[in-house]
């Protein structure tokens, strides 16, 4: 049985990846703060959780492992904006240690998910491969560059490294997140029959589905290393290169109720166009979703109550929560409690 460790193993990813690895057969190790819960992901007699931050891995923690899947990061561009240094130290800085820690320890093979949006901005009729120039243009995307150029190098004949360069995720999961480009369209149509949408609607996005980027990683577990050792792949499809405009409207179409579409700010204009050629080439993958079957699933899915709409879905409003409540908690604990305190403490404070 593989031993398989996933750092970030309670966010909206690891939270689907994690169950598919345990149905494959595999011995997981779910390493996360957890700061969206404990309950993201289903006990399992081959789930060994860990909550563990990620910048404080020792060589003991990869000391029985196989396979590495560096999902840890602070997500999203406006947590990044928020928390700049946390966000080097955590997308960068601690995934370069751990895939540096695995090797050591006789990891035999560590995937790197990266993100698509290190292409930042491109000329609107250029299609971007994995050779193509980037141009990361926020702290998230320049983290995640970083990363990928520090881990390519650790990768030699007995440690495989692959960098997974992810377009946009979308989908439901456990640890939902509405703070995604088609899961904040999905919801904004199911409360107010309205997409909201950033003008001019003209920039370019890849999006995939958050089954097919982990399904991708399931894959890599059982390739032939030779053909992905070293190697970055684009994660998504052609058909789900998407102007935004377009997007918003293929949503609409696909639900059952009528939705218009509320533009919104000032032009964003980030865009790039992805070429997602060689994962379908070199692996035969194909991605199984549109960003219409997604935004389907996530109507259903709020329609029968299965999903909802909480502080902790906004990425960025939930860190911003945590923060303020471990402030107040500092404010006021007192002999090591706030209400309940310990019995010493309680005595001391009678004489």
């Amino acid at each position: 049985m593989q031993h398989v460790l996933v750092t970030g193993a309670g966010g909206y990813i690891g939270s689907v990846l994690v169950p598919k690895l345990l149905d494959r057969g595999y011995r997981v190790t779910a390493i996360d703060r957890f700061y969206f819960g404990l309950d993201k992901l289903v006990p399992h007699s081959n789930l060994t959780m860990l909550q563990e931050d990620c910048r404080h891995l020792t060589e003991e923690h990869f000391s029985t492992v196989d396979v590495v899947i560096d999902l840890v990061a602070i997500s999203n561009d406006p947590s990044g904006e928020m928390f700049k240094e946390v966000t080097y130290e955590i997308n960068h800085s601690a995934r370069v240690r751990a895939a540096t820690l695995a090797k050591k320890m006789g990891v035999r093979q560590y995937i790197l998910p990266s993100s698509c949006s290190i292409y930042g901005f491109q000329d609107r009729e250029v299609i971007v491969d994995e050779v193509a120039n980037t141009n990361p243009l926020t702290v998230y995307a320049k983290a995640n560059e970083k990363a990928e150029q520090d881990v390519l190098p650790l990768a030699d004949n007995y440690f495989s490294v692959t960098v997974l360069r992810q377009a946009t995720v979308y989908g439901p999961s456990p640890r939902m997140r509405f703070d995604l480009a088609v899961n904040g369209m999905a919801f904004g149509a199911w409360e107010k029959g309205v997409i909201p949408l950033m003008r001019d609607g003209s920039q370019w996005r890849p999006m995939v589905h958050v089954e097919d980027t982990t399904d991708v990683m399931c894959l890599l577990l059982e390739t032939d290393p030779e053909l992905i050792n070293g190697e970055i792949f684009n994660v998504g499809s052609n058909r789900n290169n998407y102007q935004l405009g377009e997007l918003a409207q293929e949503i609409a179409t696909a639900l059952p109720i009528e939705v218009k579409v509320d533009w919104y700010g000032e032009p964003d204009h980030r865009s790039y166009r992805v070429d997602f050629g060689k994962i379908e080439e070199r692996l035969g993958w194909k991605a199984k979703y549109t960003a219409a079957d997604g935004a389907l699933q996530i109507y259903k899915a709020l329609e029968n109550g299965t999903l909802e709409k909480t502080e902790q879905t906004i990425t960025l409003n939930w860190y911003k929560q945590l923060v303020k409540w471990e402030r107040i908690v500092k404010q006021v604990d007192k002999y090591g409690g706030i209400l309940e305190i310990e019995k010493a403490g309680s005595f001391a404070s009678m004489q």
